[in-house]
């Protein structure tokens, strides 16, 4: 009898070990899996059992949370949602994060390790923090500026602080309010369906996820190109351009909107916009030259995040010369983003030195405490100072005598260069209208704002579709509100 007790207990034990050692793979070897299973609803609820931290614009808060009383207790609200949804994105309990919600979302739901008062306290306690706050460099006037500028119209508009880098405006039209796909009823799922079948696109961010061919403000790179490698001495001498200019290589001749282009001097053919000037200085700079100086100011980055990653603006690395003449004056292959165009402005207004642009400034516990604190970091010396000098001078030209007198704003100093840029099959669409320009008040040492603006504006006639008369009078309004 006793041999067969020990043969159960012995059994017994064996079973024990087994079960001991099953219950540890799927404890410890398994977690991860069994955590990341999308069956496996205790993390979401987890994630949705306490309020999620505030995106701060100016130290006020622009989002909320609202307690349902469901299994997702707590749900994301937006306050003036379609004016900041470029900057916040959404969080939704159906569609995950986007934008600065996505960027911050250890610190916005309270995962982030560093809101824990002590070392290792969230790994001890098993508990997470309150939800963080995110404080953004977005300056409220020039964010609304931008907004009401635009008006519904598609396009965006970028504003940064030169000798910073903070982004003080990031707009997109038409926009959304991403409050609608907080929730995870019927309603939710058909504002999605909707706001994506929607030929307007408004929840793509054109500000830094949309590329459009920079057109005329494209020859503010060409300039600081042909100046740096001294192709132009001389800013007020006669180029050798003829008019009509035909492309190398080609029999198709360039032509330009203006008069007075024939042998026009770069400090002319900036204040007039004239294509053939830019496009011959393009070629005589070349490629290689032309391609570093673009990337100098940051086209082909990959890298650019804000902290949200930045769509790259392209610059073509292998070119014919006919090609090179017009990517020179911002055609053929050459796309920006609106955030692109805005550094170039800023790189100019800043004495050539550009420093790289971000969106959030600070994040910190609930209660106020420091978690991490954003400082400027440059990004590249694009040109000389001098060279910047000569650019400065150029782009007031263009707002006092030129182009851009749409921008000018009493008691300033602006400078600024407009764009029409041609797309579609055989230029047969409406033109894009492009401002970039900068900004300085009369008694402060250096520029305050630099701003781009792109309109999409499909119901212009084609006629009235320039950068002077459509993106101006907004970058404009953006500048006066950034300043004031």
């Amino acid at each position: 009898m006793i041999r067969y007790i020990r043969r159960a207990a012995a059994c017994c034990l064996l079973l024990l070990v087994a079960l001991l050692l099953n219950a540890a793979r799927v404890q410890v070897f398994q977690a991860d899996v069994l955590d990341d299973n999308p069956a496996n609803r205790r993390k979401n609820i987890v994630r949705y059992e306490q309020p999620r931290g505030d995106i701060l614009v100016e130290g006020r808060p622009v989002t909320g949370s609202k307690d349902t009383g469901e299994q997702l207790r707590w749900e994301r609200t937006y306050l003036q949602g379609p004016l900041y949804a470029p900057v916040t994105g959404y969080a939704s309990q159906t569609y995950g994060t986007a934008f600065v919600e996505a960027a911050e979302d250890e610190v916005l739901s309270g995962t982030d390790p560093m809101l824990s008062p002590l070392p290792l306290w969230t790994e001890i306690t098993r508990k997470r923090q309150p939800g963080g706050q995110v404080a953004t460099t977005i300056r409220a006037a020039a964010q609304r500026a931008a907004f009401e500028g635009l008006g519904g119209r598609r396009g965006a508009v970028a504003a940064i602080e030169p000798a910073t880098g903070r982004i003080l405006a990031l707009v997109s039209s038409p926009s959304y309010d991403p409050g609608l796909l907080s929730g995870t009823d019927a309603s939710v799922a058909n504002a999605w369906s909707r706001l994506n079948a929607s030929r307007s696109r408004p929840m793509l961010n054109r500000a830094i996820r949309q590329t459009y061919p920079p057109g005329s403000t494209f020859k503010i790179v060409t300039a600081a190109a042909a100046l740096d490698t001294d192709v132009v001495t001389d800013v007020d001498a006669p180029t050798d351009t003829p008019d009509p200019y035909v492309l190398p290589g080609t029999r198709t001749t360039l032509p330009n909107e203006s008069s007075g282009c024939e042998r026009a001097s770069l400090a002319y053919a900036i204040r007039v916009s004239c294509n053939t000037v830019m496009a011959n200085l393009g070629v005589k700079v070349g490629l290689t030259r032309m391609r570093d100086t673009a990337g100098r100011f940051g086209f082909n980055d990959r890298g650019i995040r804000i902290p949200s990653p930045v769509v790259v603006s392209n610059f073509d690395k292998r070119m014919t010369a006919d090609q090179l003449a017009l990517s020179s004056i911002g055609q053929f292959d050459t796309r920006a983003t609106p955030l692109q165009m805005a550094m170039v402005a800023a790189a100019v207004a800043n004495g050539g030195d550009l420093n790289r642009p971000y969106l959030v400034e600070s994040t910190g516990t609930k209660s106020g405490g420091v978690v991490s604190q954003r400082g400027v970091r440059t990004y590249q010396q694009v040109m000389s100072p001098s060279t910047a000098l000569r650019l400065q001078r150029m782009m007031v030209d263009v707002v006092e005598n030129g182009t851009g007198r749409n921008a000018a704003i009493p008691g300033m100093t602006v400078g600024g260069k407009t764009g029409t840029a041609q797309h579609g099959v055989g230029n047969a669409g409406i033109p894009y209208a492009w401002f970039i320009s900068w900004a300085q008040k009369a008694d402060a040492g250096q520029a305050g704002v630099a701003v781009a603006v792109v309109v999409e504006d499909a119901t212009a006639a084609r006629g009235e579709v320039t950068g002077g008369g459509l993106a101006a009078p907004i970058a404009r309004g953006v500048m006066r509100a950034a300043l004031s």
